[in-house]
């Protein structure tokens, strides 16, 4: 079978399972085995469509979408220069790695009210959704600087290559594969940082609606901003994959 053959049989699986998904949330929300709070995808997709509250939406996603691109563009840029600050100066990288564990094990939930104290509160949640990309890319990036073997590297001093000739020629190309699949993984992330720190009280975006249609039962409301993020979320990881295949296919 050939990688084409493969990836059409995966695209037809996917669009199989999602479609049973939708099928499953109808009919549950048709025949009420959820009990009230579980409606159905049509009544859903009907309260996203209303025209009267097209500008509640639009509002809500712009917010929260501005906070996803600038926690995760930050995010990006802060986990890779940090993993390059480890590989040229390898006497920080120790420390490095125990700075990224202790903000890793602090749960991003707990640290919303503390960047609600000490910022604004619309910086919270591209801050909580950065840190949480932060941690991803970091990872990623450390794990594919280390990805060129010893005999390449060997061969790059045989030939006179210096330490930044052989970082930006072999090192940093041979993490591009980690670091891109680091950058998909990062996108459910970065919505459920952003997601969680309009929780705590930003003055717009999906996440307070959400709190606001749970507090007032405002169910078609929930479901209408869970459905959003969610439909986003997944879009952007599909399309980061297809970039994730074409760099795999450059550069491994």
């Amino acid at each position: 079978m050939t990688l084409r053959s493969e990836g059409a049989q995966r695209f037809i699986l996917g669009l199989v399972g999602v479609g049973l998904f939708l099928a499953i949330w109808q009919m549950i929300g048709a025949y009420r085995l959820a009990g009230m709070t579980w409606p159905k995808l049509t009544d859903v997709l009907a309260f996203i469509a209303d025209p009267s509250k097209q500008a509640l939406f639009l509002r809500a996603m712009l917010a929260s979408f501005g906070s996803v691109a600038i926690g995760y563009v930050l995010g990006i840029a802060l986990g890779v220069a940090s993993a390059m600050l480890g590989r040229v100066l390898p006497a920080s990288k120790p420390g490095l790695d125990r700075l990224v564990a202790v903000i890793h094990a602090i749960p991003l939930i707990a640290l919303a009210p503390v960047f609600m104290v000490l910022a604004n509160r619309d910086l919270t949640p591209p801050a909580i959704s950065a840190l949480g990309v932060f941690y991803m890319i970091y990872v990623a990036t450390t794990s594919g600087l280390n990805a060129a073997s010893h005999t390449h590297r060997d061969l790059f001093t045989a030939l006179g290559s210096g330490a930044v000739t052989r970082f930006l020629r072999l090192e940093l190309p041979a993490a591009m594969p980690s670091l891109v699949s680091g950058m998909k993984l990062s996108i459910p992330v970065a919505f459920i940082g952003a997601i969680v720190g309009e929780w705590f009280g930003a003055s717009r975006g999906l996440g307070l609606l959400m709190v606001s249609a749970m507090q007032n039962f405002q169910i078609p409301l929930l479901w209408s901003a869970v459905l959003i993020v969610t439909v986003a979320s997944l879009a952007l990881f599909g399309l980061m994959s297809l970039v994730e295949r074409l760099v795999y296919g450059r550069f491994q």
